[in-house]
């Protein structure tokens, strides 16, 4: 016993799986422990290994199993999830149309021979469709992984460019797409594998031959029949790197207005931009970005389409990009009006939307523009479909000879007015860029939208 008791102390330190081996190996001259002290001594190690603390009051106190609870893994925060910042489309991969993948990969896959090890011709054969088939499997399936890999997920974007794909693409279209692509991988994978394993079971050559061809022609069906997903993320690729890339960091113009008021004729005016410009509603079918340099500041202008009087919900995709451009970028705003009737949208409708668009962005910088006010008459035009109950609004009234309150009229016919926007459009600019920089220094105050 007393030899026992003097390795009681070294015990907790050997494997439990170990004990029972070590325990036999007695030294010279000791005498045979019994059953009962050989037991007692296996449960104290046990025990001594399974014995587990909490700290309470700065002191460790044992925990039983019988209060011992387990500590459930914490949740995901999502809140965390990092959000991108604009730019992500163009990241986006190059890529390939489906028939140039397919016949890439038939070529690369049929200059695969056989192990050369190999002597006996039925083996040969074997391992040749085998080696091939998977090497079909791989080069049709690596490309497509890597576009599910590179294209990013939509939640992950900034607002404004999850609101682009939206818009642009159609609601779930981007998805879809993706949606089709991983299936097509997924299947691709699975009848290459499949026709891989029944060519490596063949028992003769010709065997093996018939099974490799079965194979190919397999995998090329497919890859027809379904490759229309390639084509169409192709298709998506293009047209979001197309969009234009806006800087957050740089102060932003947002011209908005009714189609036609002459928002396009004022972005050539003002910046490197060179939007179509047509006398037909929603000529600006996207937005459209230029540039400002002034002493040695850079600076963005964008053309938006126009706006309608009607609903949000009831508005189409163009007149809600140029909303969420207002909601998602930190802009100011260059509000046009047509008060001449040249523009299709009546003085009383624009007033309508100006009104509704200026409260919801009203923590906006903003500057009033009526444009074509060489076009301007004494009396102010009415049209036959307006509501006559407005016309004696006093605040309407105003509006139709004057525009709002401050707003600058120019002309681009004439030229009148344009040293005064360009100047006033230039400290607005600067004014946003120092708002930017205020809230980048205070990244908890978040900017209303």
């Amino acid at each position: 016993m007393s030899w026992a008791t003097s390795n009681l102390s070294q015990l907790w330190k050997i494997p439990s799986t170990r004990l029972l081996l070590t325990s036999s190996k007695l030294p010279k001259g000791s005498s045979l422990l019994s059953a009962t002290e050989i037991r007692t001594t296996v449960c104290f190690c046990r025990k001594m290994q399974t014995q587990t603390y909490e700290v309470v009051n700065g002191s460790c106190v044992p925990v039983t199993q019988n209060n011992k609870q387990e500590t459930p893994a914490p949740a995901e925060d999502k809140s965390d999830v990092k959000v991108e910042t604009v730019g992500a489309f163009q990241k986006l991969p190059m890529v390939m149309p489906s028939v140039d993948i397919l016949y890439s990969a038939i070529k690369k896959s049929k200059r695969i021979s056989p192990t050369k090890s190999i002597v006996n011709a039925a083996k040969r054969e074997r391992n040749k469709g085998a080696r091939q088939l998977d090497a079909l499997m791989k080069e049709l399936g690596v490309p497509l992984r890597d576009y599910l890999d590179k294209f990013p997920n939509k939640k992950y974007l900034h607002p404004y460019e999850r609101s682009l794909i939206e818009l642009t693409l159609g609601d779930g279209n981007y998805e879809e797409v993706l949606g089709r692509l991983n299936a097509l991988k997924k299947k691709v994978n699975y009848v290459g594998k499949e026709h891989a394993s029944l060519c490596g079971k063949s028992v003769s050559k010709r065997e093996a031959e018939e099974r490799l061809a079965e194979g190919i022609k397999r995998l090329e069906d497919i890859f027809k029949s379904e490759g229309k997903a390639v084509d169409d993320l192709l298709n998506i690729a293009k047209t979001l790197r197309a969009m234009p890339v806006v800087d957050l960091k740089s102060p932003t113009l947002c011209l908005v207005g009714a189609p036609n008021v002459g928002k396009s004729s004022l972005v050539r005016i003002l910046s490197s931009g060179k939007p179509e410009i047509c006398n037909y509603p929603f000529t600006t079918r996207g937005i459209l970005m230029g540039h400002i340099h002034l002493n040695y500041q850079h600076f963005q202008v964008t053309d938006t389409p126009g706006l309608l009087r009607r609903p949000d919900e009831d508005r189409n995709n163009l007149e809600k990009l140029t909303l969420a451009v207002l909601q998602h970028l930190p802009t100011a705003v260059l509000y046009v009006h047509d008060l001449s009737g040249e523009c299709g949208s009546s003085p009383s409708d624009q007033f309508v939307t100006y009104k509704e668009v200026r409260e919801k962005f009203s923590d906006h910088l903003w500057i009033d523009v009526v444009s074509k006010c060489d076009l301007l008459k004494d009396s102010p035009v009415f049209y036959i479909t307006e509501d006559s109950s407005n016309q004696e609004h006093t605040e309407m009234e105003q509006y139709r000879k004057m525009g709002p309150p401050g707003a600058i009229h120019v002309s681009v016919m004439t030229e009148k007015g344009l040293s005064e926007l360009k100047s006033t459009v230039h400290e607005l600019l600067v004014s946003q860029m120092a708002r930017i920089k205020s809230q980048n220094s205070n990244p908890e105050e978040v900017p209303k939208t």
